[in-house]
């Protein structure tokens, strides 16, 4: 990994450069292709996905885009039983969590003859993406279809590439444990065309979740506003702030598991000069141990960073300015660097609490903002599926009581037709 001190460079400059990385650069090439790939899709319909599908998954899904119901029922038999126990086990823990998050109506009546009030509604209809690539991400599946069933979503389908295998079993087995309803062998931006736009195999959805690669992501950017999306993911990142008591081997294997993702992205904010110089050794034997040892170690030496600040305060400036998917703190008093972090999308604390908890069994969403976004947005949960309506009564005595304020309010913006809606109601007082 890059060792960076900021005595020895410009603090600005330095940022920039890592923000820049997070968004992964310019995607002009691809832009194009997604176009022609969403018109084609739009105009027509099964048939282009059947091309897509066999152009670039190589598998033939004529007559089979949908995975038979009794096939989704019974994936859960097609995986090992302990296997399947733990998938449960993560369901369980991920609705406990995200039932805390419900909201329900409300109203008030006031003693002037209003009523104020918000109606809470789910989403109909709801699309998953579920990436295929080198790795199956059953717990993806699960982190998208359960919030989105307890918030009361009627239908929920889900979209991912086939292999030649056809689709992995662990995927199947936790959207059938998710509440999913339908699921399509469909991947790439011809299937966020087809959610947002409809098939005649495929519902249209009212909103479209779930990471993907730059193809998936520029086509999510493409079809907002015909469809809600819940986010243009990056790639997948995390920032450790430790000091001089943190675990070298702790901080080097987290720094790995990001890398991991390939992409990842992996940072290390410390005061410490020795931690920086332990975590780099450590590095290098740890990844010897890994699997994805040659994709991980690219990644770590693209995206990896170490950087070594002058003190605690200014690895919070730095975290505050690069706003982290993940957030580690592995600090002698995590809490107190807490109260001073102001943008992360999941923040873990101390030396046993890896990102891998996250990512999952401990009940938080994992679909978090990436790539600075985390400064104005948050995690998925179960009001990305809800929508708020406000509800607002008044009786012909409260109209009258607000009649001059409004006269005025609409004076001033110079819409007379607003005035006259209240007048006509009040006997043309």
């Amino acid at each position: 990994m890059k060792l960076i001190r900021t005595k020895d460079i410009a603090f600005a400059p330095l940022l920039s450069r890592i923000l820049e990385r997070g968004r992964g650069g310019s995607a002009d090439v691809v832009e194009d292709t997604v176009k022609d790939i969403i018109r084609d899709v739009r105009k027509n319909k099964d048939r282009a996905l059947i091309k897509y599908t066999r152009r670039f998954d190589r598998v033939d899904i004529s007559g089979r885009i949908e995975v038979k119901k009794a096939d989704l029922r019974g994936a859960a038999g097609d995986i090992p039983k302990n296997d399947l126990l733990l998938m449960k086990l993560a369901a369980k823990r991920i609705e406990a969590f995200h039932r805390r998050q419900c909201q329900s109506s409300w109203f008030v009546r006031e003693k002037n003859g209003i009523t104020l009030g918000q109606k809470i509604t789910p989403l109909e209809k709801v699309g998953i993406y579920v990436p295929g690539g080198k790795a199956s991400y059953p717990t993806s599946v699960l982190m998208n279809a359960i919030p989105a069933r307890i918030a009361g979503v009627d239908e929920i389908v889900m979209a991912t590439p086939p292999s030649k295998q056809d689709i992995n079993p662990y995927v199947l087995a936790a959207a059938y444990l998710g509440g999913v309803t339908r699921v399509y062998r469909i991947g790439g931006a011809q299937a966020i065309a087809a959610l947002a736009f409809g098939t005649e195999t495929i519902p249209k959805a009212d909103k479209i979740v779930g990471p993907g690669n730059i193809f998936v992501t520029l086509a999510k950017k493409e079809i907002f506003g015909y469809a809600g999306i819940d986010m243009l993911a990056g790639p997948s990142e995390v920032l450790i702030i430790a000091d001089e008591h943190a675990n070298s081997s702790f901080v080097a294997s987290d720094l790995l598991s990001q890398a991991e993702h390939s992409p990842g992205i992996s940072i290390l904010v410390t005061c410490s000069e020795s931690l920086a110089t332990k975590v780099n050794k450590d590095l290098i034997k740890q990844l010897r141990g890994i699997k994805r040892c040659a994709d991980t170690k690219k990644y770590l030496d693209k995206y990896g960073v170490i950087i070594v600040t002058k003190g605690i305060d200014e690895c919070i400036e730095i975290t505050n300015t690069l706003a982290p998917e993940h957030l580690q703190i592995m600090t002698q008093k995590p809490r107190t660097v807490l109260s001073k972090i102001k943008h992360a999308g999941a923040i873990f604390l101390g030396a046993y609490t890896p990102v891998a908890v996250g990512d999952y069994i401990a009940g938080p969403s994992h679909v978090l903002p990436t790539s600075g976004t985390a400064r104005f947005s948050s995690g998925l949960s179960v009001n990305d599926f809800l929508k708020r309506s406000s509800v607002i009564t008044f009786s012909k005595s409260a109209l009258k009581n607000v009649y001059k304020d409004l006269v005025e309010i609409s004076r001033v913006e110079g819409l007379d037709a607003h005035t006259k809606s209240v007048q006509i109601r009040l006997d043309g007082i």
